[in-house]
Parts: C-alpha cells; sequence; structure tokens
C-alpha cells in the first residue's frame, strides 16, 4: 500500500471506464496521479471519455495498446469484471506492477470504519438490511460497494461518525491487498464464477481476503454452517462473532430451537423459533420471533442472522434490531412479489445467477412452482437442481445458452412440463415469450418464479435488465 501522496507524478493506467473506472480515475487525478484510463470499447460507446478528458485525463479507447503498460506504471487499477488474463493485465504481472481494483484505492481515503459483507449468495440483502439496522439505531450507515454506489465515490462524503456498508464480490476482492474492514462477513460460499476465478481454490482465495488485514479489535462474522466458513474461525486475527441457524451456540446469533437442515422450516408445526443472541457473559438476549421476520424463506433467516450480528458488532444493541427486521420486505429482484394473476402469483429472482440461488429460492415455497431458467452457459452441468426441481418444480421454462441443458436436468427430473424458448434478436422477447409460455402451463395456486440459475450476459446487460423486463412482461399478461 501506497498513501495518496505517493502517486502524485506517477504513471496510473485504470483499465475500464464505466461508473467505477470513471469515479477512481477523478480521485488518481485529484491526487497528482498521472493518470491514463484505457477501454477497449470505441469512442462511441464510451460517454464517459469526454468528461474524463475535460480534466485533463488521458483516455484510449478501441483496444490495448502494446505501449499502455510499461516500467513506469506505478499502479494499474481494474475494473472488477476484467479477466486477469487480458493482456495489459498479464503485462502488469510480469513487470511486478500492483493491481488492485477500486475498493482498495477507497479504503486508503476512507475516514468512516468499513463493513464489508460478501458471499456466494445474500449478500445485497443482508448488506442493505445493515443499512437499514443501522440507520434505525443513529449510526448514520452510507452502503456503497457492489451494490451500486462504487465505495471510491461514496467515500468523499463519509466522515468518522458514518458507518460504511459495503458489499463486496470476489472480482473486487482478488483485487485487495491493504483493504482492511473493521467488521467483515462472509455469509457461505458455493461454486460459482469458476469462469473467472479457475478454480475453487482462488474463488475462496479471494473471497476470504476480506479478513486478510483485520486485527484482533475487529470483527469476523462467520456463518457456522457453512464448513468454509467454520473453518475460518480458527484462522482469522480478528474476533469471531459467529451465527447459525442449525447449531446453539455458546457466544453469538442463532436460531432457537434450531433447524435440523435447510429446507425444514415448517417441519415443527406448533413450534416458534426466535432469533437470539447470546453475550460473552452467557446471557441470552431473544431478538425476534422468526415468522415476525419481514422477508419470507429460511436463507432469508440466515441472512437476518447475519444482519444481526453485523449490528451487534457495529454497536447496536439486539433490542433496537425488532423493528428494522421486522420492517425491512426485500430488495429487487431478490424473491420479489410481483403480481397475482388468474390466481398465479409471479416473483422475481433474477439475482440468482448460481444453483445455489435458485435451489433456495425453490425451497422458499410450498407451491407448485413453474420456473423460468437460464442465461449463461458457465459450463455447469446443473445436475444440483435436481432434487429441487424433483420436489418443488411441475413445469419449467428455459431460455439462453443454458436451455437445453437445463430442459434435459428438468426430463431427468420427471417434469412432463418442459417448454424450450428459443432466442431471437430482442432478447426482450425472448423473455417476454417465456413469461407466457410459463402463465400457459401455470394453474390456480401455482407460483411462477423467474430464478434463472444463471447470469444475465448471454441476452441481457445484467441480472437489474433482466428482472425489470421480466417484471414488465408480468405486468403486461
Amino acid at each position: 500500500m501506497l498513501l495518496p501522496e505517493a502517486y502524485r507524478g506517477q504513471d496510473v493506467v485504470v483499465l475500464g471506464l464505466a461508473k467505477s473506472g470513471l469515479q477512481v480515475a477523478k480521485v488518481l487525478a485529484s491526487w497528482g496521479a498521472n493518470v491514463i484510463v484505457n477501454d477497449k470499447k470505441d469512442r462511441d460507446q464510451s460517454p464517459e471519455a469526454d468528461e474524463l478528458e475535460a480534466l485533463g485525463i488521458s483516455v484510449i479507447c478501441g483496444g490495448h495498446p502494446d505501449e499502455l503498460i510499461h516500467p513506469g506504471v506505478a499502479l494499474v487499477v481494474k475494473n472488477p469484471g476484467i479477466p486477469y488474463s487480458v493482456k495489459p493485465l498479464q503485462q502488469a504481472l510480469q513487470l511486478g506492477i500492483e493491481i488492485v481494483t477500486e475498493i482498495e484505492v477507497a479504503s486508503y481515503i476512507c475516514a468512516a470504519p468499513i463493513i464489508g459483507i460478501t458471499g456466494s449468495n445474500g449478500k445485497t440483502t443482508t448488506t442493505t438490511w445493515v443499512g437499514k439496522i443501522l440507520e434505525h439505531a443513529g449510526k448514520h450507515p452510507i452502503v456503497a460497494g457492489n451494490i451500486g454506489t462504487p465505495l471510491v465515490q461514496a467515500v468523499a462524503k463519509a466522515t468518522a461518525e458514518n458507518r460504511m456498508v459495503v458489499e463486496l464480490s470476489s472480482f473486487q476482492l482478488k483485487g485487495t491487498s491493504a483493504f482492511h474492514p473493521h467488521i467483515a462477513c462472509l455469509l457461505n460460499v458455493a461454486e460459482t464464477h469458476l469462469d473467472y476465478h479457475g478454480s475453487m481454490d482462488d474463488y475462496i482465495a479471494s473471497k476470504t481476503k476480506i479478513f486478510a488485514n483485520q486485527i484482533n479489535s475487529d470483527f469476523a462474522v462467520l456463518n457456522m454452517d457453512d464448513p468454509i466458513c467454520r473453518g475460518l474461525a480458527a484462522e482469522v486475527s480478528a474476533k469471531v462473532l459467529p451465527f447459525s441457524g442449525k447449531e446453539r451456540l455458546e457466544f453469538g446469533v442463532y436460531v432457537e430451537p434450531p433447524y435440523s437442515n435447510d429446507s425444514d422450516a415448517d417441519a415443527s408445526e406448533g413450534v416458534a423459533r426466535h432469533v437470539v443472541y447470546r453475550d460473552q457473559d452467557a446471557q441470552v438476549h431473544t431478538i425476534i420471533e422468526v415468522d415476525h421476520i419481514g422477508i419470507p424463506a429460511r436463507y432469508n433467516v440466515d441472512n437476518a442472522l447475519a444482519a444481526s450480528a453485523i449490528s451487534i458488532a457495529a454497536g447496536v444493541s439486539p433490542s433496537e434490531l425488532r423493528v428494522p427486521l421486522a420492517d425491512f420486505h426485500g430488495v429487487e429482484h431478490r424473491l420479489e412479489f410481483v403480481g397475482k394473476k388468474n390466481d398465479v402469483t409471479y416473483y422475481n429472482n433474477s439475482k440468482a445467477t448460481n444453483t445455489i440461488a435458485t435451489i433456495t429460492a425453490l425451497q422458499a415455497f410450498q407451491e407448485d412452482i413453474i420456473l423460468i431458467a437460464g442465461g449463461l452457459d458457465r459450463g455447469l452441468d446443473f445436475q444440483d437442481l435436481m432434487p429441487a426441481l424433483q420436489s418443488h418444480v411441475r413445469g419449467i421454462v428455459t431460455l439462453g445458452e443454458t436451455r437445453e441443458k437445463l430442459a434435459r436436468v428438468a426430463e431427468e427430473a420427471g417434469i412432463l412440463d418442459i417448454k424450450t424458448v428459443d432466442t431471437v434478436e430482442d432478447a426482450a422477447e425472448t423473455l417476454r415469450n417465456a413469461v407466457v409460455q410459463a402463465a400457459q402451463l401455470a394453474r390456480p395456486g401455482d407460483i411462477v418464479l423467474l430464478s434463472p440459475a444463471c447470469a444475465s450476459w448471454d441476452m441481457f446487460a445484467s441480472y437489474e435488465q433482466r428482472g425489470r423486463i421480466f417484471k414488465e412482461a408480468v405486468h403486461n399478461l
């Protein structure tokens, strides 16, 4: 790590424009660095270039010139989604030039304590929920990171009175070296993004970098129900504040009585479960009855446990948690209620970009489900979907690059109503066709659920765009 003034007069390359590239280039230029921004898109597809050039920042569009990376470059700041296999990053690695993402740069100048939240699933819901809890408790949170606002933009208005609540992806964390959150949470680890990381080892190593610079005055919030998270408890330097849905903890946040497995939310009829916190003096504080949590589904209980543990670590008393846990009703594109037509209920879960997210969404419902799934092909065989398809799905509509794979798995699962939607030039029309097909398969009392188990980039710019088009199609039925 170098202090900001050390970059004055130094050449710094920002690779990739978009929101984070635009903001980090401005910050680096304000430090007096000689900033060169490079994007492979053509100039007419890079509207941010004009704004940067007006500030005296060099912008190169349309490819990566050979002379971009040279021994005089002090730092490369990459867009998180750019793979390390691209030529400029390979050149930087060969020259020993540090490569970071904008969260590393932002952390150098953030005046507020940082609360970092990562995991394969539940990041956005938990991050948003923590923000609501801290706001309710008067802690002045600022929510940023992978959730929308680049951290390097958000830190500009942060003071020591704030709490910076940051959603972090594995892509962002891989490009860190000195990033130091006061509270760091790993929600869970599932097999995903292997096309980017190349292996689970690299994926896990990237996720766990969130704890790398913590000290014993910091907090590590860990899910004791996840074997990888549990294994970290003895390795991190921070104080561990654990949470669990399936175990009574000697210290931490848990469910009482515990669940016996991940899918038995209704297994014990008449038994009222509660979220509780056992403090270091072994005093148990009842926080909220599980049935009163503001968003449904067993996995959202885990998100509530994590949000509670993080907030307690941030100084919120257990008695202050009940109201924001009950009043929070979820985040757009995460098991979002869309509407009801002909006694069929429609849910948008476009954020489900991997199979684990889709499985947990399917397990949230007791009703028969017509599933809409499919998207970018990352080489998965989708066999892990089989049990959830067999137990929860009556019909399926598949689309995108993985449509044939998913249709075959559905057939193996014994699903009789299978529709495959051909991709047309207008991606929105493809999804609209899928909604119409799903509506035709649905019977009164059914759930139609968009939960793709795949990234959106084969047809859409983002899962948000995919979700918005789905909602529009439902409302136009």
